[in-house]
């Protein structure tokens, strides 16, 4: 089976079951829950697990022929999955941001991928905190939809220089030497960390921040965020400059901007006279 403009599913029903999941699944269980640890260190919620359930259900009850692959599976069972081109296949994390939600921080989304032969196709995030469900499809343009408003991505240029922009930057994951060359002298005039990828990748694609870099992201993080930005015109690689790719769970390093310009500058000073550690990363 595969996929054609024709044969996409519903955006507008796609955004529907993800918004029900985010109100029905994520909002009653904030600052009510705790938290377990899983095995790599990450943060397990019952929230997690409730909209893991509630989406694998409402979307093979839409279309069976599609396959699921969720954040929440053992690691065998989604290399399987990405390893079969023959069906399209929705890549989902249910919760994105889960070490916020366990801490009462209001910075969380879900986020969901259409995936054809390792190419994002159609994305939705939903903040559910805030109500917004950013979407995009590939050659059709990418969205915000928020208060019965819909607003096309990819509008708001601010064409601010490096110096003055604002940084979305999870030091943490990047290089030693890069992440104190950032800490010493950054390029830009501040830095913010939200914790949570997808909703970076989409106030990003939403004009709510300048550039972005993170050292290492799995599939579920970047799928839809990367749709998100190119479809609003933006630009992203990895930070040893290749392809960013939506293919096997990952890590893989991000570089990105909406600012074409401003890309170019942030990428220049990435790889410019001091930035030889930048090849060293997880790409």
């Amino acid at each position: 089976m595969s996929l054609s403009d024709h044969t996409l599913p519903s955006l507008e029903t796609v955004q529907t079951l993800v918004r029900a999941a985010g109100q029905a699944e994520l909002l009653p269980r904030f600052n009510r829950i705790g938290h377990t640890v899983k095995s790599d260190g990450s943060i397990l919620t019952e929230a997690d697990l409730a909209v893991d359930h509630r989406l694998r259900d409402a979307l093979a009850r839409c279309w069976p022929d599609i396959g699921f692959l969720s954040e929440e599976m053992d690691a065998a069972e989604q290399r399987a999955l990405l390893a079969d081109h023959s069906r399209p296949l929705w890549c989902l994390d249910p919760l994105d941001g889960t070490s916020n939600f366990a801490a009462c921080l209001p910075l969380f989304a879900i986020s969901l991928t259409l995936l054809e032969a390792g190419e994002p196709r159609l994305a939705v995030t939903y903040d559910p905190v805030r109500d917004e469900c950013f979407s995009a499809v590939r050659g059709g343009g990418a969205w915000l939809h928020q208060d019965g408003a819909t607003l096309r991505l990819g509008t708001r240029y601010f064409h601010v220089p490096l110096s003055r922009s604002v940084a979305l930057v999870d030091l943490k994951r990047l290089p030693a030497q890069l992440a104190g060359r950032l800490a010493q002298s950054p390029p830009y005039g501040s830095q913010r960390n939200l914790g949570s990828c997808a909703l970076e990748w989409a106030w990003l694609a939403a004009g709510r921040g300048h550039v972005y870099l993170h050292g290492g992201q799995k599939l579920w993080d970047l799928a839809a965020g990367s749709l998100l930005l190119s479809e609003a015109g933006g630009r992203a690689e990895t930070l040893d400059g290749g392809e960013l790719r939506c293919r096997g769970t990952g890590p893989h390093s991000a570089v990105a901007a909406l600012d074409p310009d401003l890309f170019r500058s942030w990428r220049a000073w990435l790889h410019g006279p001091d930035g030889v550690g930048v090849r060293r990363t997880l790409s």
